[in-house]
């Protein structure tokens, strides 16, 4: 049988769940913002993504084993510029099944929210 652990670490959360779960080599990743690094989709955008990779590092895993993102975009004219910074922080990577959807409002004025799903190893690197 399998056991479930947290990983957190200790970043702002403004409700309460756990960043990051894991179960036997499961790895879900919760809604990650980026409202502390900057106002700008960029910004956020960046520092969501490397919560992410924090998050999994902790887990022992990285992004070449993600194998689902749902992205929340506040903005849906943000679709190109986001996919831009994505698509370069997913470089020579497998990339992972994605779903990406439009909200009326986002938990602390985030511009964009990152879910991630991974298998831990199944990744080439």
């Amino acid at each position: 049988m399998y056991e479930k652990s947290a990983v957190d670490l200790g970043g702002l959360r403004l409700a309460p769940y756990s960043p990051c779960i894991t179960v036997g080599n499961h790895i879900w990743v919760a809604g990650q913002i980026g409202t502390d690094g900057g106002d700008s989709l960029k910004e956020q955008t960046v520092a969501a993504l490397q919560k992410i990779d924090n998050l999994l590092s902790e887990a022992g895993s990285s992004k070449f084993d993600l194998v689902k993102v749902t992205v929340l975009l506040l903005d849906m004219s943000d679709f190109s510029e986001f996919n831009e910074i994505y698509g370069s922080w997913l470089a020579e990577t497998i990339l992972p099944s994605r779903a990406a959807y439009a909200v009326r409002e986002l938990p602390g004025g985030a511009k964009v929210e990152i879910v991630a799903e991974a298998f831990l190893g199944c990744g080439k690197k």
